[in-house]
């Protein structure tokens, strides 16, 4: 069986109401068939596989957790405790969405490296410290919080590359059309990546992105062959000893096919391009890639182009 909690937390130098993280944290549960369990429909999690490794993934810009919902549960099913967030505030200077949460005073030349990207992480992990540490609760003891692996899509998967540096809980990160290259409009030189240190890495991206594609512009790359993506895993990997780093080119797959179902209300879905392969078979290969890598297992498969290094 797999439950979810809900648990909140602040972001730390934001103002209100845009300070607010929710939190749903998806696990596997035991039930006990407690009369505390048929009235509140917490369930505790499932101990014999304690302590699980934890996944934090990172939504793209104005992507619900309800799109990535699928992968949380299949995830949980693995025995990989996996948070999704929502975070509302400026994705664009006066635009407000749903954001992975980005500090952009650490996005420029002068300050990339510095430290983390992402103001979310912190919080997340001190709550997820206090679900694991508290008697009371679902999630006790089943955590391994030194095994944490940041995830994400698009905008979330670039934030999940960035920082996964800057937190020694973070063994690896993982990434669906996720990328590092850097806006020209925040200083940055045109075609610059931005290096994302030397945590076991892996890179996904379909070769039907129209949403790539069409913000190559920010990076004034339009003329450039090679994707933003390939380029990532060129320039900006630096694997050490004992780790790797993949880029997992999928055949048919288009920016969004992570997400299902897809909200097709907000985000910029209108810029991709139609999958040549199923849906669902698409999905059924991210997911079998992030568990092999996040398992060390060999990350292989189908209609697939890998390289590694």
């Amino acid at each position: 069986m797999i439950r979810a909690i809900f648990h909140a937390a602040a972001l730390p130098n934001a103002n209100a109401p845009y300070n607010a993280l929710h939190l749903k944290i998806y696990y596997p549960a035991a039930p006990t068939n407690s009369d505390a369990e048929r009235m509140s429909g917490v369930i505790p999690a499932d101990k014999s596989a304690a302590p699980m490794p934890v996944v934090i993934f990172l939504n793209g810009i104005n992507v619900g957790m309800e799109s990535y919902h699928w992968l949380a549960v299949k995830l949980a099913e693995a025995k990989i405790v996996t948070v999704m967030y929502t975070h509302v505030a400026e994705t664009l200077p006066g635009v407000i969405g749903l954001t992975p949460a980005i500090d952009l005073s650490k996005v420029k030349p002068d300050t990339y490296g510095s430290g983390a990207t992402c103001p979310a992480v912190q919080p997340i992990l001190d709550s997820l410290k206090q679900l694991n540490d508290d008697e009371k609760s679902a999630l006790y003891q089943s955590m391994d919080l030194n095994h944490v692996i940041l995830g994400g899509h698009s905008a979330g998967g670039t934030v999940a590359l960035q920082n996964g540096q800057f937190f020694e809980q973070v063994k690896a990160v993982f990434s669906y059309a996720g990328h590092t290259m850097a806006s020209t409009m925040l200083g940055f030189a045109p075609g610059t990546v931005l290096k994302i240190g030397s945590k076991r890495t892996l890179l996904m991206r379909g070769d039907r992105d129209g949403v790539i594609a069409a913000s190559r512009v920010r990076y004034e790359a339009e003329g450039q062959s090679a994707d933003p993506v390939e380029k990532t895993f060129d320039e900006a990997c630096q694997p050490s000893a004992g780790s790797e780093a993949y880029d997992v080119l999928l055949q048919g797959a288009n920016h969004f096919a992570i997400a299902h179902p897809l909200d097709e209300t907000t985000g910029r879905f209108f810029l991709d391009m139609e999958m040549e392969r199923d849906g669902e078979e698409v999905r059924k290969q991210i997911l079998e890639l992030i568990v092999a890598f996040i398992e060390k297992k060999e990350v292989r498969g189908k209609n697939v182009v890998i390289r590694k290094k």
